[in-house]
């Protein structure tokens, strides 16, 4: 096993906007809204690697939570650890990152492939860091996948650095997220300098 046991203690900045859609892409994206993170899971993490995920607010006991429709990393460990410990199907892509700081405010652009075939590009502008460090919690509920026979739920709870951020979203209309191609974000924010423990 090359991926760490449960739970993952992680580190690192997210970026994340949300958007709904207004009708039905296939048994996997009912309509409704979704949320679209861009994850770098940074040093002091188990493993360090990115993430591309999509996810959408589901009903499931006495809290709510999220499934994962879409995700990819970077990282083969993650991938089969994610798949493994709590059924949440990643793949394999790649990324590119990169951020410049002038004063307080952020900019990052990202860009995400697969062989072959562009995923999705993004850009981001905040202040996060310069706020109040404050908690977070929720978990995630996924159907099976790979070895699973009965649907895996994992909880998360951390605290960041957050606030609303400018982004702007270019999902490659003939890539995996071609669904969202050409959507404006309801909302998008920052979250800076996480801290999670998950599953």
């Amino acid at each position: 096993m090359a991926f760490p046991p449960a739970p993952w203690q992680m580190r690192g900045q997210l970026w994340l906007s949300v958007f709904r859609v207004k009708r039905r892409v296939d048994d996997r994206h009912p309509a409704g809204v979704y949320g679209v993170a861009l994850v770098d899971y940074q040093p002091d993490s188990p493993l360090t690697y990115h993430e591309l995920l999509v996810a959408r607010a589901v009903g499931r006991g006495d809290r709510r939570r999220v499934s994962i429709t879409d995700i990819w990393v970077d990282s083969p460990d993650s991938r089969d650890g994610g798949r493994s410990l709590w059924a949440i199907p990643k793949e394999l892509c790649s990324f590119t990152q990169q951020e410049r700081r002038s004063g307080p405010v952020a900019r990052t652009e990202w860009a995400a492939d697969t062989p072959g075939q562009p995923i999705v590009r993004a850009r981001f502008v905040d202040v996060s860091r310069v706020v109040p460090r404050l908690p977070f919690r929720g978990g995630t509920w996924q159907p099976p996948v790979d070895d699973h026979t009965h649907p895996v739920t994992a909880d998360l709870r951390g605290s960041s650095k957050a606030l609303p951020c400018w982004a702007r979203w270019e999902f490659d209309a003939d890539g995996p997220l071609g669904w969202l191609s050409g959507r404006r974000p309801l909302l998008s924010a920052r979250m800076a300098d996480f801290t999670l423990s998950f599953g």
